[in-house]
């Protein structure tokens, strides 16, 4: 190994990678408890924990190869990336596959690639690019321009339907809008018009996400429909309790009353499980976690690392906040997994190479001197 080949493996942030190992690995044991259903005869296990750590193990290999290169390459394929992105989800209402009714996962025969994962990739690769070319703020042609790069394939996603990715694509762009801040007018501007724009997307919103908010207003108006998914996670989490019921001791989850138990909703298994005192425990892995990433932000010697490291840091912070308030009755229920926790194979290889890309970041920081 060469003494550069040394000092970058020494500039690895070894405690964010010990923090995702502790959060995938928390993950795949509670989709082993996911897995199990009582049945008559005993308990019959489904396949998800083997799928994750397969998914895993794809993953590790994407966030190897994504600490290979120097990040400021992926400057010159931003572009190229975007616009592949949106062909790719233009093909979706195309040629895509349905799943529970909607359609968002293109079939290459081996596997499925849900476009709307690379969509969140690419807008953070081009968002960082745009942004990180000055370090004044943004004016008001400024501001539209980087609002159109995200709202293009927000509207895409949110067409297939998934509102919820849509959704999370455009507060990753706004998260690094504020990380290099606006003009003092524009954003009063905005924090008036926001709050008085956003009650008119209720009329374009579909009649299953109209049903879904208000059952977070009053689930109890249709418990076995739309308010059914928030009803049972909050039983399954408050029936924890301090310290849960024990490792596969879960009943909401183990005999089916809890829904989507792998994916939107596998952090009710958690806390029902391990209760208040498991749930702080993985909040306080999931904070440590995001602080590292901010720390590689920081601590970043050129424009563009910091905002990539930033962009990662947004792309991981709102699915935590969204996915946890879901689970817990605090938001309406739009479909965002829990990173590491929850089961998916495109996301599980975008989540794991983002941190490569962090951590690529990380250990070229003495490579050149800031600009």
């Amino acid at each position: 190994m060469s003494p550069i080949d040394r000092r970058m493996f020494y500039h690895v942030n070894w405690r964010l990678v010990c923090v995702l190992t502790a959060l995938f690995g928390i993950g795949v044991l509670n989709l082993y408890s996911a897995s199990g259903v009582r049945l008559g005869d005993g308990v019959q296990m489904e396949n998800f924990y083997q799928k994750q750590l397969i998914w895993g193990a794809i993953g590790l290999a994407g966030m190897a190869a994504f600490m290979s290169f120097d990040y400021r390459r992926l400057n010159t394929v931003a572009w190229p990336l975007y616009a592949m992105t949106i062909v790719l989800l233009l093909a979706v209402p195309l040629a895509g596959k349905t799943v529970l009714g909607a359609r968002r996962w293109l079939d290459f025969g081996l596997f499925s690639f849900q476009p709307s994962e690379l969509a969140k990739f690419s807008v953070l690769l081009l968002g960082a690019r745009m942004l990180s070319g000055s370090s004044e703020r943004l004016n008001m042609r400024e501001f539209f321009a980087v609002l159109g790069l995200g709202a293009l394939p927000a509207l895409l996603i949110i067409k297939q339907p998934d509102l919820g990715t849509g959704m999370l694509v455009l507060l990753l762009l706004g998260g690094l809008v504020l990380y290099r801040g606006i003009v003092p007018w524009l954003f009063r501007t905005l924090c008036v018009l926001v709050p008085l724009i956003t009650p008119l997307f209720w009329f374009v919103l579909k009649d299953y996400q109209k049903r879904r908010i208000l059952a977070f207003l009053d689930p109890a108006t249709d418990p076995l429909g739309s308010g059914y998914h928030i009803m049972q996670s909050e039983i399954a989490v408050g029936s924890g309790r301090v310290f849960g019921k024990g490792f596969l001791a879960g009943t909401q989850s183990q005999l089916r009353f809890l829904p989507e138990k792998h994916t939107d909703f596998a952090v009710a298994v958690f806390g029902e499980e391990w209760g208040f005192f498991g749930m702080i425990v993985l909040l306080s892995l999931f904070c440590g976690y995001l602080y590292q990433i901010a720390v590689v932000a920081r601590d970043a010697k050129d424009p563009y690392g910091s905002f990539l490291a930033a962009g990662v840091f947004f792309y991981f912070f709102w699915q935590i906040l969204i996915n946890m308030g879901m689970v817990m009755g605090l938001m309406p229920v739009v479909g965002v997994p829990l990173p590491f926790v929850s089961y998916g194979g495109s996301a599980t290889l975008v989540n794991f190479s983002l941190v490569g890309l962090v951590l690529n970041v990380s250990m070229r920081r003495y490579l050149f001197k800031q600009t």
